[in-house]
């Protein structure tokens, strides 16, 4: 197939590559041509524009990393639906608010355009692996069409419903994840300065009730665990700021479902200390650090 794909930055870029790999013909874009030049040398087509991008493809993905961007890149006078050709598969790997998933979807099915939201989850390495999870919401005949895309750039590919509810499934699960870091990260530390050897009671709860990814796969407690963030200083993974972006959304989302998400609203608010803190580039599990200070 020939796919567009705007947005090559730490994720696109990587799913990028593995769409050339599995030998479809891209057509790419990006506001930083920097980004766009390593493209063109591996045999990519440059574009001028996000809806230049979107002409003479069968199909389009993009990766932006806001719901304004979504929406500025889609919509108006001089955004992709005024250029896509009707019947051209839409595909947005974006994380964002359900609400502006489904008003684009929206957009995209007026002008004629299947759409689906597709975020994902695995981070940097999982794009890089090609072993992404993408949670895909949109009509079921639409997510057929996508889905050997998808495979070439994840290794789960899941229908998660209607459009907005891959969204949906995203951002609830990254609030449930973001807790159970901060929990984690609490009982690690009081376990430590309570005289508990760190390693000792992680292989404690991680056979226990208490036992969660973040504890046995992913420990925020330096020294705990081989390969992972808290083992070089926090560096590389799923930044702090990224975590507090998607804690944004499920707050605003909370909010206008009406759902009370008392525990959801505490992780954002310590995530913005944190980030505050000047610790938004390092990886989420760093939020420990807001517990290990003297």
């Amino acid at each position: 197939m020939k796919i567009g794909f705007v947005g090559l930055g730490n994720m696109g870029a990587p799913m990028c590559r593995n769409l050339l790999r599995q030998g479809h013909a891209l057509r790419v874009y990006d506001l930083v041509p920097a980004l766009v030049r390593p493209h063109s040398e591996a045999g990519c087509e440059s574009a001028s524009s996000a809806p230049d991008c979107a002409k003479g493809v069968d199909a389009l993905v993009t990766m932006l990393p806001s719901s304004p961007h979504v929406r500025t890149a889609y919509g108006g006078t001089y955004g992709i639906l005024a250029e896509v050709k009707p019947g051209t598969l839409l595909i947005d790997c974006s994380t964002i608010d359900p609400l502006t998933a489904r008003d684009v979807a929206m957009d995209a099915k007026a002008r004629g355009c299947p759409m689906i939201d597709a975020p994902v989850s695995g981070g940097v390495a999982g794009a890089e692996a090609g072993t992404l999870t993408f949670m895909v919401g949109g009509e079921a005949r639409d997510f057929e069409a996508a889905k050997p895309i998808l495979q070439c750039m994840g290794k789960n590919v899941v229908h998660c419903g209607a459009a907005g509810n891959g969204q949906v499934a995203k951002i609830c699960n990254n609030l449930m994840l973001a807790i159970e870091m901060i929990a984690t990260s609490e009982g690690m530390t009081l376990a430590a300065k309570l005289g508990m050897d760190p390693k000792v009671f992680a292989s404690i709860v991680n056979t226990s009730s208490g036992r969660c990814w973040s504890s046995d796969t992913y420990n925020p407690y330096p020294g705990v665990l081989e390969g992972v963030p808290s083992s070089r200083g926090y560096s590389g993974g799923f930044a702090a700021d990224l975590m507090l972006k998607d804690l944004t959304l499920v707050t605003d989302a909370a909010r206008s479902a009406r759902v009370p998400v008392l525990l959801g609203a505490l992780a954002q608010q310590l995530y913005q200390k944190h980030s505050a803190d000047g610790h938004g580039a390092q990886d989420f599990s760093s939020v420990i650090l807001q517990y290990l200070k003297p």
